[in-house]
């Protein structure tokens, strides 16, 4: 399968389960993901940021979606350094990243969690989405030196949060570093002009695939609840403006995946059905 995927950050959000997106009779669990993939070809499961994922739930979700699906799965938040609340360890275990042991079961579960997906060719990559305190520098270094070593073998997409990782003076060493580990540079489309903005930078660093995140353009970045962060409705004019650089970018790698993260209602989804309109892209799946 090749060519440009485009869904959503999740579609289990309730505010998405809330607006009325899936009709009666399919809003199960069940329900919701098959209705979800003959819709679309590619989804983000954020919820393993969250809480552990399991084996079989993953195992579920094979069964649930037709051949070519995609899942593109989010580390879980300890292993990118996010804290992480106690009540969403598995049996009880410290949210202590500095424990190596804990470190180590964690990985080991979660590598277990998504076997059932990269077993049967649905494993789109893995997120780490890497916190706004981890900028460039030495340590970070080292973090992502030791995430490659965890992740041999596994399809990467990487999302840093502080902008200095894509500032001008520093585009160069970032795309180096990332191909250097075989990680995909996760591009982002965000309100501009906030202190914490990412810049809109776009840059291949495997040949396998490229990842754009579309976080919305709220002015409420970095402050204020989820709701105020991702609520954003784009315009025809906005998703257009995309549309180029998307094309080009499915010029120079085998899959590129257009993922919206704007969660508030069914705005994500409906952003996602129009830019599949825009790029002309068929569902996606055999």
């Amino acid at each position: 399968m090749s060519g440009i995927l485009v869904g959503t950050c999740s579609w289990t959000d309730p505010a998405l389960v809330r607006s009325g997106w899936y009709p009666v009779g399919r809003r199960d669990a069940e329900g919701r993901l098959r209705h979800y993939a003959e819709r679309f070809p590619v989804v983000e499961a954020d919820a393993s940021y969250y809480a552990m994922p399991q084996e079989r739930i993953s195992r579920m979700w094979v069964e649930r979606t037709q051949d070519g699906f995609t899942f593109d799965v989010k580390a879980f938040s300890l292993l990118t350094g996010h804290p992480t609340r106690e009540a969403m360890m598995p049996d009880g275990m410290p949210a202590d990243a500095r424990d190596g042991g804990v470190l180590d079961e964690l990985w080991s579960r979660f590598a277990e969690a998504i076997g059932p997906l990269r077993r049967a060719g649905r494993l789109g990559s893995v997120l780490f989405q890497f916190p706004p305190w981890l900028r460039p520098g030495a340590r970070a270094e080292r973090v992502l030196a030791q995430t490659a070593r965890r992740t041999a073998g596994w399809p990467v997409a990487v999302e840093f949060r502080h902008p200095d990782w894509w500032r001008a003076e520093q585009s160069d060493s970032t795309s180096a570093l990332l191909a250097d580990h075989g990680m995909t540079a996760v591009a982002v489309d965000m309100a501009q002009g906030l202190p914490s903005s990412l810049p809109p930078f776009v840059t291949v660093t495997t040949s396998r695939l490229a990842v754009v995140r579309f976080h919305g353009r709220s002015t409420s970045w970095g402050r204020g609840s989820k709701e105020d962060r991702f609520r954003y409705a784009y315009t025809p004019d906005e998703l257009t403006s995309w549309t180029p650089q998307l094309h080009r970018l499915a010029g120079q790698v085998e899959q590129v995946h257009v993922l919206f993260n704007n969660c508030c209602g069914d705005a994500s989804v409906r952003a996602a059905e129009q830019m599949k309109r825009l790029l002309r892209v068929s569902h996606g799946c055999a």
